[in-house]
């Protein structure tokens, strides 16, 4: 496989089965923890998927975490279901067991096991360092930011296929909105306190752009399962019709479907048409914050995970959602009528009805009933 260029996109017709399962978990909300294997193809794909992660392969330091990682996770799987583990899977390093996870047998559900609980020990030794170190939110948003930045900045210069780019941090008096149009009124149920839009030229180009995300920026396992609204893409039917991604539609993990994931907003119109979802990206604590920190937790490594919200759409279906009952100053009145009610009335007498009926399909069944959005500024 030849390496991609960073300044370039992946065409539909160039995906790989991996590429395809990748969008797809993002797309549906899924967990990488229910996967069955991995398919990387090579140590390129290798190196693009642990970059993604935010680590630095050819860092010694780095390499150091992640081996760490592979053996604690070995320790928990023996301690806890007395799981076998071949000597040699216990030898390969985690670049190697990335690709043994990736192949067939025995070893490989041995490999993505342990990479599943590598997963997770991960996630949960990050989130203990962060709450650790000397960093407000706003110092962790201000690393995101600059992460987000940087990366769509270069897309932009390379002309890339994407005509509007939005980032910011919600509003205070936005949060109090959102907080009090929600059963759940507590700050803990906003996912969106970062945001980023992008807008793309065509309906086609979304997948490519979301990859290359999704392999530049944030890793597609770290998306927040049970938080993603796709209302534009049924995906089964979309990969159809095109002769190269109908052959691996097929091969995918996850059972693909045409289901379209709606969003539990009450405020967004029937018409609105979006694909959102929440990622908790990684991003590199600077060394002096690091140095800060307690010793013993120092050897957890430099990278730490934020939560951001990433919204994307075509233009034309961006003109539409400006349109008529789907555009945002309509949601913002429904939404503010609704909790002007709530706040003088309580919940005993009906709030002013949305326009909001029957969602454009079927969400699956076992959807999170957690906090979503479909709008940019709520």
């Amino acid at each position: 496989m030849q390496t991609q260029a960073v300044g370039s996109l992946k065409r539909l017709e160039e995906f790989s089965l991996a590429d395809l399962e990748s969008v797809w978990l993002i797309l549906a909300g899924r967990s990488v923890i229910d996967w069955r294997r991995l398919n990387l193809e090579d140590d390129e794909d290798v190196r693009v998927f642990l970059g993604s992660q935010g680590f630095l392969p050819g860092d010694e330091l780095d390499r150091a975490r992640l081996e760490e990682l592979k053996d604690t996770a070995i320790d928990y799987l023996r301690r806890q279901f007395q799981f076998p583990i071949p000597r040699a899977i216990q030898r390969a390093t985690v670049a190697e067991l990335l690709l043994v996870a990736s192949a067939k047998g025995h070893r490989q559900l041995c490999g993505c096991t342990i990479l599943k609980a590598m997963h997770i020990i991960h996630h949960v030794e990050a989130r203990e360092l962060l709450f650790s170190l000397a960093m407000s939110d706003q110092d962790l948003f201000r690393l995101i930011e600059e992460r987000v930045y940087r990366l769509v900045g270069h897309m932009l210069a390379a002309g890339l296929p994407i005509t509007e780019f939005v980032g910011g941090r919600k509003r205070r008096d936005s949060i109090y909105t959102k907080l009090l149009s929600k059963a759940d009124a507590h700050s803990s149920a906003v996912y969106d306190k970062l945001r980023f839009r992008i807008v793309t030229r065509t309906r086609d180009d979304i997948l490519p752009v979301l990859l290359f995300l999704s392999q530049h920026l944030f890793p597609f396992n770290y998306v927040v399962p049970g938080e993603s609204i796709n209302t534009i893409f049924p995906f089964r039917s979309y990969c159809s019709d095109k002769p190269h991604l109908a052959g691996l539609v097929d091969r995918a993990q996850g059972n693909v479907a045409d289901d379209l994931v709606a969003g539990d907003n009450k405020f967004s119109a029937d018409s609105y048409r979006i694909i959102h979802f929440v990622v908790d990206l990684p991003v590199r604590v600077p060394d002096e914050v690091l140095l800060a920190a307690p010793e013993n937790l120092r050897s957890l490594g430099p990278v730490v995970f934020g939560l951001c919200e990433f919204q994307m759409v075509d233009a034309g279906t961006e003109e539409a959602n400006e349109r008529g009952d789907a555009a945002h100053a309509k949601y913002k009145e429904r939404q503010r009528d609704a909790v002007m009610s709530r706040l003088k009335l309580g919940i005993d007498r009906k709030a002013p009805r949305s326009s909001r009926g029957t969602a454009p399909s079927k969400s699956r069944p076992g959807k999170s009933k957690g906090p979503k959005s479909s709008r940019g500024d709520e």
